[in-house]
């Protein structure tokens, strides 16, 4: 008859599609370290409580370390027969001690134990995204101190709008990628509560201390209802939406590398490193690393919204369609580390074209709210400037001419009140470093932000 943890109420076997079809230890294997450190604090505490014996206890502490040191060294390979990561410690633990392998479940269910597991790893892989958006942004300051002064034109509705200088515009993306860590933070400290004790759904007869093996496993407290500690992924769906706006962020900042580094804009070259060519263009030089993490975007959204699908009609308490969690959850977790891992090298290595940059800058007319400016500062109301120099756009647009290229005389006939200085005035350096207002993109507001980033990262 089956040798299943959960045999003895069935009187046959299992189909074994069904047995496939249940099983998880081809994903959840992944949490082999989380499950076995919690385990070991579970018989510690079982241990403490006189609940087993103390010897068990530290028998089973003791069989429980070597097993995760034999599966890290490829000793002891993860047998995709068992069900699930749980089955596999527990079954190998007792084949290795025997019967004192078998009291480590008492007081817990696989659905507290799946839980802490989850939150656990899920706890530690947040460690090393924090690290990996860091990198970026590393990334991202290093480029924007070399280009303080790089003008380039500033977008709205993809038109060319107003000068701004290169460290400015990236750093927008550096301030996004601020808030994807924060929101990571606050995710992981709300996630930071155990479970473990709560087992299959209402608690248990022993006089069990939950606290102890919440603060052993480094939680800063406990599930305070044993319903809701087996039922909520709440902290899957809200690491799952954060790591979703990092990839739209990630995506954005993507489109923006895909379109300088087109032949079009020629803002930007990408290294080789993080290009492809053409099969059959040999001028090609793709930007496939950028468009890949465009693409995996669709995926990660499509994890959170599966996520959210398997839960929003389930009654409590713990219910198989659970185990779906996974699956999802580990992917987003996966393409987020892997997208930023490929972004902070792209980032640090590519060229900034300035003289592209400055060329695009000098058309447009992207001086002209500047030039307003300068009507307004000598006492004209700001709509009628506006539209003196909408006037003066039209007439360089019409003899295809610039702002800077207009005699002094045509200023004139357009307002009296244009003097020598206008040509000053509307000079991009110029526009960008009387842009003094803070967060603007003047050199010394660009330091500052600079300087902001900088302290957050150490934070």
């Amino acid at each position: 008859m089956s040798d299943k943890m959960w045999a003895g109420r069935f009187l046959k076997e299992s189909d074994a599609m069904a047995d496939d079809f249940n099983s998880s230890i081809s994903f959840d294997s992944r949490m082999y370290r989380q499950d076995i450190e919690g385990s070991a604090a579970h018989a510690a505490m079982l241990g403490a409580k006189g609940i087993i014996p103390q010897a068990a206890a530290d028998t089973i502490i003791d069989a429980l370390g070597h097993i995760k040191d034999d599966i890290e060294s490829g000793k002891l390979p993860i047998d995709p027969a068992c069900e699930d990561i749980h089955m596999f410690v527990e079954a190998e633990l007792t084949r290795r001690i025997g019967d004192a392998g078998k009291m480590l479940h008492t007081a817990r269910s696989r659905n507290d134990q799946v839980a802490l597991d989850l939150r656990m790893y899920l706890r530690d892989e947040c460690a090393e995204a924090e690290r990996l958006i860091d990198e970026l942004i590393e990334a991202v300051l290093s480029q924007a101190k070399d280009n303080i002064y790089t003008i380039m034109p500033g977008y709205t509705h993809l038109q060319r709008a107003q000068p701004v200088t290169f460290a400015h515009y990236i750093l927008a993306y550096a301030m996004m990628l601020l808030r994807d860590r924060s929101r990571i933070r606050d995710a992981v400290n709300r996630m930071n509560v155990s479970p473990l004790g709560a087992c299959a759904l209402a608690g248990t007869t022993y006089d069990i201390d939950r606290r102890a093996t919440a603060e052993a496993l480094g939680f800063g407290g406990v599930c305070l209802n044993s319903m809701d500690a087996v039922s909520d992924r709440d902290f899957c769906v809200e690491l799952m939406s954060a790591f979703a706006l990092t990839m739209a962020h990630l995506s954005r900042f993507s489109e923006e590398l895909i379109l300088w580094s087109s032949w079009e804009f020629g803002f930007v070259e990408l290294d080789d490193a993080y290009t492809t060519g053409s099969s059959i263009m040999p001028q090609k030089k793709n930007s496939d690393m950028a468009e890949l993490v465009r693409g995996k975007t669709g995926r990660v959204y499509g994890d959170l919204m599966a996520m959210l699908t398997v839960l929003k009609g389930l009654p409590l308490a713990y219910n198989k369609d659970m185990q779906e969690d996974k699956e999802a959850m580990f992917d987003s977790l996966d393409t987020v580390k892997k997208c930023l891992a490929i972004f902070a090298p792209m980032v640090r290595t590519m060229r900034v074209r300035r003289d592209a940059m400055s060329n695009a800058a000098q058309k447009g007319f992207i001086n002209a709210t500047d030039l307003a400016d300068y009507l307004v500062r000598r006492g004209m109301p700001f709509r009628t400037a506006y539209k003196t120099v909408g006037r003066l756009v039209a007439k360089c647009i019409a003899e295809d001419k610039v702002l800077q290229t207009l005699t002094l005389e045509e200023y004139r006939q357009a307002s009296p009140l244009f003097e020598d200085d206008v040509y000053q005035s509307i000079d991009l350096q110029t526009c960008v470093s009387r842009r003094i207002s803070e967060g603007g993109t003047g050199p010394a507001s660009v330091r500052a932000q600079i300087d902001y980033i900088t302290e957050q990262l150490d934070k």
